[in-house]
């Protein structure tokens, strides 16, 4: 937050109270009346918001998705009706997890935002692509006029350090794999947010003022792509999860294998030890 109140004028809105935070209930499709003083006059809006389930079984989980995505709408709709040029959302890595097993197998190499096709096999993962294909409706124009929008699948934002690494999945190295190549540093997903807001054209092949982008750092292990996040929004990621947590990755990854390959050459693998 701190990188975007440094270059714009911020309008915080959250459903609890904060510093500087004007509190509202965006859940609700049926009151967009009472929220277009939060639109008037903006250039440019991010959606970062999210409603969590209040329980883990389907149903709940399905009712509060539903719930996400007409929030969606209520931001996209008054953005339009007020004359907001731009939309920022905050989608996820999970509006296409569905190939993760593909790229786990090998039978998948790389993973767009064009193709293939999002698919996720989860609730929360269907509501993000629900979110993406809803703003494609109102960057068409076909509601009035084209709403610039961009919808940004934040990978993992955390420090793998005090996660992946010491959690069960120090001892999965496909996990970690995937962990180190969804990761995202702090610096990274602020220059990143500034390129979607500021942009001069969002143009896709089609002339719809329309990009998804993945939200991930340079890293080495990715197997998700940049590629228009670069070409279209100029991100020039500075960092590297190989690097950030080199000392992680030799401790977890490196010497482990390293010693399943001497142990197999011990045996004879190889050849003979003397």
């Amino acid at each position: 937050m701190d990188g975007l109140q440094r270059s714009h004028a911020l309008r915080l809105v959250d459903n609890r109270p904060g510093p500087d935070v004007v509190v509202r209930d965006l859940t609700d499709a049926r009151t967009l009346d009472r929220h277009r003083d939060l639109f008037r006059g903006a250039d440019a809006v991010v959606h970062l918001a999210f409603q969590r389930p209040e329980a883990s079984d389907a149903v709940a989980g399905y009712l509060a998705e539903r719930g996400n995505v007409d929030m969606a709408f209520v931001i996209y709709q008054l953005a339009l009706e007020e004359g907001v040029r731009r939309v920022v959302v905050a989608s996820s890595n999970h509006a296409a997890d569905f190939y993760e097993g593909p790229l786990r197998r090998r039978t998948l190499e790389l993973v767009g935002t064009d193709e293939p096709r999002p698919l996720a096999d989860n609730f929360y993962g269907w509501s993000k692509e629900a979110y993406e294909h809803l703003g494609f409706v109102y960057a068409t124009g076909a509601l009035g006029r084209p709403l610039e929008v961009v919808q940004i699948r934040i990978g993992a934002p955390r420090d793998l350090a005090t996660t992946s690494f010491v959690d069960d999945r120090r001892n999965d190295p496909l996990t970690l794999h995937r962990d180190l190549g969804m990761w995202i540093s702090p610096r990274d997903l602020t220059q990143l947010t500034l390129r979607a807001i500021d942009a001069p054209d969002l143009r896709d092949r089609w002339g719809v003022p329309f990009q998804v982008v993945y939200g991930i750092s340079g890293n080495t292990r990715s197997t998700w792509s940049l590629a228009n996040a670069r070409t279209v929004l100029g991100y020039v990621p500075r960092d590297d999860s190989e690097i950030v947590y080199a000392d992680e990755i030799r401790r977890w990854i490196v010497e482990p294998q390293r010693g399943a390959m001497v142990s197999a050459e011990a045996r004879g693998g190889l050849g003979r030890r003397v």
